[in-house]
């Protein structure tokens, strides 16, 4: 996935498969969009889930976190009910992911393809809703490092790049979890919140391997959901807001789970020893807004600055959630879909 090339635009062959109540040629009034396509690249079939406004031909495409994750788990609280009224969102089950079908080698799923997976994406958008649309990037988590391997393949039909608590280093991120848990354990021993908690998480980083190791990187991992939770206990950070519609009930669970899993065993060797985009995030031009939560402990907030300060764009912003973990949007979600809304207005 390391080399990326710029010849492979002619090159994608790409089926597109209408799945939708409404079908809309180039001329049909798509103010109002609620669609499904799907994209045929390599040997994959990907949804994309399509709502929003689409007065202005804007849209928006999410790249969920895992790998392994699902698009339509960010179609909930403001990017649903505000961000959608701004422009359309693109929900993307990404190769291996949701409802995505497809089986895969080790060869046939990497960041690599699924980065021109996402250019295939924009490829059956424009020709779906015409050449004059125009685009938005946005990464959560692994999204943070699928995005980056996206723009350094080709930024010219993207007007700005948005970095939600992204992963574009994961190599580095085994000792940086083993530096961020005491850190913040002793934060918050200080402070005496969940002393004995805290403590473990000490005990824990000192029972880990000194350098990488997959299953000791799988533990602090999982660990660092449980940390988020205990700082959400004892109001660190805020509590998710609910989401208003159940996600799970719109996938099949079999295919759902079989993807989850085999997506993840296939990555998971590679992600966290070899990818990081460090040293070619000063490639990415276009512009771009960074958006963390102080107490990230899934991806440390040391990434936030890292990220700002690598990126070669002119035009960039820092935003940092005082309140939140790893998904401001689901904790401080007025103040997300206020960033993103204003960075869409002051670059479309």
């Amino acid at each position: 996935m390391q080399k990326f090339i710029k010849e492979y635009a002619n090159k994608i062959g790409v089926l597109i498969v209408l799945c939708t109540v409404f079908s809309c040629s180039n001329d049909e009034d798509t103010s109002e969009l609620s669609d499904t396509i799907f994209v045929r690249h390599k040997k994959a079939d990907m949804p994309a889930y399509i709502h929003g406004n689409a007065s202005e031909k804007l849209f928006l495409i999410i790249l969920h976190g895992g790998p392994g994750g699902i698009g339509l788990n960010y179609r909930s609280n403001t990017i649903k009910d505000a961000i959608e009224k701004e422009c359309v969102v693109v929900y993307f089950d990404q190769r291996g992911s949701g409802m995505a079908q497809g089986s895969y080698s080790e060869n046939g799923i990497n960041i690599d393809i699924m980065a021109e997976d996402v250019l295939a994406l924009v490829k059956v958008i424009k020709h779906k809703y015409g050449n004059d649309s125009r685009f938005f990037l946005m990464g959560h988590s692994w999204g943070g490092a699928l995005g980056p391997a996206t723009l350094l393949k080709d930024q010219t039909d993207f007007l700005g790049w948005i970095d939600v608590d992204g992963s574009h280093n994961p190599k580095s991120m085994y000792l940086e979890y083993i530096a961020n848990f005491k850190r913040v354990a002793a934060e918050q021993i200080t402070a005496g919140n969940e002393t004995q908690y805290w403590e473990s998480l000490i005990e824990l980083t000192n029972t880990v391997a000194p350098e990488y190791n997959m299953e000791d990187m799988r533990k602090l991992n999982s660990e660092a959901f449980k940390a988020e939770e205990k700082l959400a206990d004892t109001n660190v950070i805020n509590e998710n807001v609910e989401s208003d519609e159940n996600t799970i009930l719109k996938y099949n669970l079999l295919t759902l789970f079989w993807n989850m899993a085999n997506t993840q065993s296939i990555l998971d060797e590679d992600l966290f020893q070899n990818i990081t985009f460090k040293d070619r995030l000063k490639e990415i031009k276009v512009p771009s807004l960074i958006l963390w939560g102080k107490y990230d402990m899934v991806v440390p907030i040391r990434y936030a600055q890292d990220s700002y300060d690598n990126l070669g764009a002119s035009n960039k912003k820092l935003v940092i959630f005082e309140k939140s973990g790893h998904s401001p949007m689901a904790t401080e979600p007025d103040l997300f879909a206020e960033e993103v809304i204003t960075f869409i207005r002051d670059n479309k």
